[in-house]
């Protein structure tokens, strides 16, 4: 349901901005093909009602509105070498293309109802996981792995090859392709890293 100011929805549970767990409860819904977008769409769409340079403003904003949050309450967040969390983060974006967060989650719902959420999410485990690096097999300083991209590191990223966009927030990612490189570079290190066979004596 589109969201609106008139006050004859506002009885309207369905036009519920951010939960789907109510969205889906309304007569009509369509169970096979939901009612969630991924980054990449949402963006495309937005790019064809306001053009690419607005939009990708709107997703740096987006990009800056999370580390920004997460360093006013880096004092007071777990800091713990051997824990990890992860955050799900809802934003709106008013007519202007200016986004408002509305709340940070701990630990955010991973259930999926449609096979392309399933992929997402089990996608984002995945890269979750390999950032994590428990087997040590990232190489030092990589600024992308699988389906994230390193945004923060004392500092604001600052890519260094030239990009069109201030922000891969959105953008087109084959993380399969980034999985595969992964895997090979470390195969490039654990050859390189094996002692030479000794000469053979006669």
């Amino acid at each position: 349901h589109r969201f609106s100011m008139n006050k004859g929805g506002l009885g309207s549970l369905a036009v519920h901005l951010t939960n789907v767990a109510v969205q889906k409860t309304e007569t009509g819904y369509d169970k096979d093909a939901g009612c969630k977008w991924d980054l990449r769409q949402l963006k495309i769409y937005m790019m064809s009602r306001h053009g690419s340079e607005e939009v990708n403003r709107c997703f740096y904003n987006i990009q800056m509105i999370i580390i920004r949050s997460l360093l006013a309450v880096q004092k007071v967040m777990m800091n713990d070498k051997h824990c990890f969390e992860l955050y799900g983060y809802d934003v709106m974006i008013d007519q202007d293309l200016k986004p408002w967060l509305i709340e940070v989650n701990a630990s955010p719902s991973l259930s999926a109802d449609t096979q392309a959420d399933h992929d997402l999410k089990v996608g984002l485990l995945e890269d979750m996981l390999d950032v994590i690096d428990m087997e040590k097999k990232n190489a030092p300083n990589q600024e992308q792995i699988g389906g994230f991209d390193l945004i923060y590191q004392g500092g604001p990223v600052k890519r260094e090859r030239p990009v069109g966009v201030p922000t891969f927030l959105g953008c087109f990612n084959n993380r399969q392709r980034v999985r595969q490189r992964q895997a090979m570079a470390k195969r490039v290190r654990e050859k390189s890293a094996a002692p030479s066979p000794s000469p053979a004596k006669k």
